[in-house]
């Protein structure tokens, strides 16, 4: 008997497993293969503005992602390093190979147990789940936690070849994905996608703008594990009309464009094809072209995500500045798969018609690594709670974009795959990347989920603050530099919270309004709500959204 199962070695299976191991569970990690664990499936980086914030919050409760890649780091940079503290985001390039073996270590260390197998279906018994039928046998649990990621009933499209699977060269969850349709649990279909990978012996790189790592080596981790990897550069190319041309010429055979593919695709993350048509203004598009390894030749061209036919592919990489003989050594892909409404689940990730089914992940209906293993660590650290009787963890949107993704997910749902912006986040002044120790601290010690050595820097932490003048470290300087503007922005939304009845101006133009993300402005825009009440209605409004359209609705009819 299991306490929690985790059917998933992604990182959201990898967080969820070790994070209910850490709480005291007995944990088996369900996965079709075991050098899947910590696979990266998509790009070889960590982090981001946003997406940084995530992995910070998620070190603080000794999560796994952040301490693998400071071991796996080949390239560092930190993303808005000119702009205030706020909004800037630690962000690695990963030498895959090493990342997937910090990754397998880490899971190791935390005592989960590995099952090499198939999960076929659940057991269900009077309404709760009691184990996972697989193709080793069936696996008694108390809770489950599934992560299936992009495999639940998947398919791969590159040109008109479509074919079964959740990645390249591996097949998809068939019989668990039917299963959660049966039980009404399945929303819909969403998509993704990948670039071809390039051999970078093939690249000019001398006719390319270097992007250097940073000469400060900061790490994504509290706990400095002192691994330095040797530093490599990126390179910044760019599209022209010659790709756009190629790639126009051959929208007929685009899986996207002749209804093959019917989930929607991440909004802040277009394949090529899609960014050429809907901006057809543009004359070019950047793209980073990001070394996969140390000892790997593979480079990953971060902005041409694409499901074209192969030969297409290698046409119009070629016809970019600095690639015109480079080889392809993979083509891109788009893949669809199933999803989950995640208002079906509470805030603990617990799902509301099955007790002690946990849902982590791309089911959930997001995008990316980070959001990920964030929900994978609550997904854990909830599941563990409900096999030992331990109280649940939750995670609230002033102190926490963990927070801010899972009430905007359980409360709003997803019309398209979600991923984390510092936008969502009406208080994301005082959420910064710096400073998430300080606003998780004593909630992840109170959570019992902490090695000896994370207690002791948390604990360290905090007197070190009691200890020091209010400005003299860092973090301290940047709340002082906030304090004023956080008091603003409380009296903001204090007024947003009571003054429920304001007009918006039938002439308000949400596109312009600042702080307003694309998403929400056009969302608004459809809807034309007239007042801010109305406008807390709208589906998918989140209340940062509606926090900056107050500001705006006030500025416009003074």
């Amino acid at each position: 008997m299991y306490d929690v199962l985790v059917i998933g070695a992604g990182h959201a299976g990898c967080e969820a497993a070790a994070a209910a191991a850490r709480r005291g569970a007995r944990v088996g990690l369900v996965t079709f293969r075991a050098e899947d664990v910590g696979q990266m499936s998509c790009n070889p980086s960590i982090g981001g503005v946003g997406k940084g914030h995530l992995v910070r919050e998620l070190d603080v409760f000794d999560g796994l992602m952040a301490r693998a890649a400071d071991r796996a780091a080949i390239h560092r940079r930190m993303l808005n390093r000119s702009k205030g503290p706020a909004v800037q985001g630690p962000r690695i390039q990963a030498d895959r190979a090493l990342y997937r073996q910090a990754m397998a270590h880490l899971v190791d260390e935390s005592g989960v147990e590995l099952v090499t197998g198939d999960a076929l279906a659940m057991r269900v018994d009077a309404g709760r789940i009691a184990g996972v039928e697989t193709s080793v046998g069936l696996l008694p649990c108390r809770a489950l936690v599934i992560a299936t990621g992009t495999f639940l009933d998947a398919r791969i499209f590159v040109g008109e070849e479509v074919r079964a699977g959740g990645r390249r060269g591996e097949r998809a969850s068939v019989p668990l994905g039917s299963q959660i349709r049966e039980i009404g649990l399945a929303q819909g279909r969403l998509k993704t996608g990948t670039p071809p990978r390039l051999d970078g012996r093939t690249i000019d790189w001398a006719r390319l703008e270097e992007q250097p790592s940073d000469s400060t080596a900061w790490t994504m981790s509290a706990l400095d594990d002192r691994v330095r990897r040797p530093q490599l550069a990126c390179a910044i190319a760019r599209t022209n009309e010659r790709t756009h041309d190629i790639i126009r010429s051959a929208f007929s055979r685009s899986p996207l464009f002749a209804g093959a593919i019917e989930g929607r695709g991440p909004r802040y993350c277009p394949s090529i094809e899609d960014k050429v048509k809907r901006f057809a203004d543009r004359d070019s598009h950047q793209i980073f072209l990001e070394p996969e390894g140390l000892a790997d030749q593979l480079v990953y061209p971060n902005g041409i995500s694409t499901s074209l036919p192969a030969e297409i592919q290698l046409d119009f990489v070629r016809s970019i500045e600095g690639l015109a003989r480079v080889e392809i050594a993979r083509p891109g892909y788009a893949v669809e798969y199933e999803f989950v409404d995640p208002r079906r689940l509470g805030s603990t990730l617990e799902t509301r018609d099955l007790a002690g089914l946990f849902l982590a992940g791309q089911i959930n209906g997001t995008t990316g690594y980070e959001e990920a293993a964030a929900q994978g660590m609550a997904a854990g650290l909830n599941a563990a709670a409900h096999a030992l009787e331990l109280e649940p963890v939750r995670f609230d949107r002033r102190t926490s974009y963990i927070g801010v993704m899972i009430d905007d997910l359980t409360l709003q749902g997803v019309s398209e795959p979600y991923r984390m912006m510092t936008a969502r986040a009406e208080y994301r002044l005082s959420l910064r990347a710096d400073n998430a120790v300080s606003r998780l601290g004593q909630a992840a010690l109170a959570a019992g989920c902490l090695s000896g050595r994370r207690r002791s820097a948390i604990e360290a932490h905090f007197a070190l603050r009691a200890s020091s003048a209010w400005a003299e470290t860092e973090e301290g300087r940047a709340d002082a530099l906030y304090a004023p503007y956080l008091e603003r922005q409380q009296r903001e939304w204090d007024a947003v919270q009571r003054d429920s009845r304001v007009a918006i101006p039938a002439e308000l133009d949400f596109a312009a309004i600042a702080g307003l993300s694309t998403e929400m402005a056009e969302r608004l825009e459809a809807a034309r709500p007239e007042t801010l009440d109305q406008a807390s209605r709208v589906r998918g409004v989140t209340p940062a959204a509606l926090s900056a359209l107050y500001v705006a609705a006030c500025r416009k009819a003074a």
